[in-house]
C-alpha cells in the first residue's frame, strides 16, 4: 500500500474524521505535481490586477501586436440610445460564424431604470473592443492571438492551444473556450465579410442602426460619420473601463454604458446565455 511518503494515499490511511483535511492535503499534492489552476479564476499580483502576472514577455508579442500597415484603422460607434434590445445582432453573429448554443461572440446586456411609472430599460450590445494594446495577445502563451488588417485582433486556429489564458486577461469578457474544439472564439470583425467589402454581419443586420463599423482614417466610412454626427450634437463619447488602458476600438453614447458597466464580464469570465435567465431576473428584482 502506497502511503504519502511515495506521493500518494490511500483512504485507509485517513480517520474519517479527518476526511476534510486529507482531502485539502490531497488537492494540494495535486498542484505541487502542477495542475492547472481553474479558469475564470486568474491569479492577482501584488497590485490586485488579474493580468500583469500572466501577460508573456514582451519580445514574444511585440511583432503579434504590430498590425499590417495597410492604411486601414477599424473600430465601432454604439449608440445605446437606438438599440431596442431585438439581439439581431447576436442572431447574424451565430448564424455567420457557426457559434454553438450557449456561447456568444457578442450579447447585448440591460438594465430596468427608474421608478414606476417612469420606467424605461437600457441596452449595451457587446462584442471584443479590438483594444490596440490588446490583454489577450500579450497573455497568450501560443502565440495564436495577433493584430491583422485594421488592427483588427484575431486567433491564428492552427496555432491556438487552448490554454485559456486570453480568456483570464480579457478584461471585457469578451472571449470564451469552444467546448468542443477546446479553442479559444472572440469577434474578428467578420474579416470574411470585409475582404469582401461587406460589413460585419452584426452591423449589417442591425434594424436600428445602433451599430457603426468602419474605418476610422476615412472620413466618408459610417463610423466616421456617425463620430462627427455625435460631436456636432455634443453627445459624450465614453470607452469601457478607460482605467484598463487597453486602448479599445469601440465607443458608446447614451447613458447605458455607466449603468450597465457592472453586468459585463471582467477578466476570466465570457459572455452566458444566464444573461437572460429569467430566475437571474427574479434575484435581481427580489434583492430591491
Amino acid at each position: 500500500m502506497k502511503t504519502e511518503k511515495d506521493g500518494s494515499f490511500s483512504e485507509s490511511d485517513v480517520d474519517k474524521d479527518s476526511r476534510r483535511a486529507f482531502l485539502e492535503k490531497a488537492s494540494a499534492a495535486l498542484v505541487v505535481i502542477g495542475a492547472p489552476p481553474a479558469q475564470g479564476n486568474p491569479p492577482e499580483d501584488a497590485t490586485g490586477d488579474t493580468k500583469e502576472s500572466l501577460f508573456q514577455p514582451e519580445h514574444l508579442w511585440t511583432d503579434r501586436m504590430r498590425a499590417p500597415d495597410d492604411g486601414k484603422r477599424y473600430g465601432w460607434f454604439v449608440d445605446t440610445r437606438r438599440c431596442v434590445g431585438c439581439h439581431a445582432c447576436e442572431v447574424s453573429c451565430k448564424a455567420e460564424n457557426d457559434v454553438p448554443l450557449g456561447n456568444y461572440i457578442r450579447q447585448t446586456f440591460y438594465k430596468d431604470v427608474g421608478e414606476y411609472p417612469q420606467v424605461a430599460r437600457l441596452f449595451m450590445p457587446m462584442a471584443c473592443q479590438h483594444c490596440e494594446d490588446a490583454p489577450c495577445i500579450k497573455g497568450c502563451p501560443c502565440g495564436a492571438l495577433h493584430k491583422t488588417t485594421g488592427g483588427t485582433v484575431a486567433i491564428d486556429y492552427n496555432t491556438c492551444c487552448g490554454h485559456g489564458t486570453c480568456v483570464d486577461v480579457c478584461p471585457y469578457g469578451a472571449i470564451y473556450m469552444d467546448p468542443v474544439a477546446n479553442q479559444a472564439v472572440k469577434c474578428h470583425n467578420c474579416y470574411h465579410r470585409l475582404e469582401e467589402q461587406m460589413e460585419p454581419a452584426c452591423a449589417n443586420t442591425c434594424p436600428a442602426d445602433a451599430i457603426s463599423f468602419g474605418d476610422l482614417n476615412d472620413e466618408n466610412s459610417k463610423i466616421s460619420k456617425a463620430m462627427r454626427d455625435a460631436e456636432e450634437k455634443k453627445l459624450e463619447t465614453q470607452q469601457l473601463r478607460p482605467e484598463k488602458n487597453t486602448k479599445p476600438r469601440m465607443w458608446f453614447v447614451g447613458e447605458a454604458p455607466v449603468e450597465i458597466e457592472e453586468r459585463i464580464p471582467k477578466e476570466g469570465e465570457s459572455y452566458s446565455p444566464e444573461a437572460y435567465n429569467i430566475y437571474n431576473w427574479k434575484e435581481r428584482h427580489e434583492d430591491k
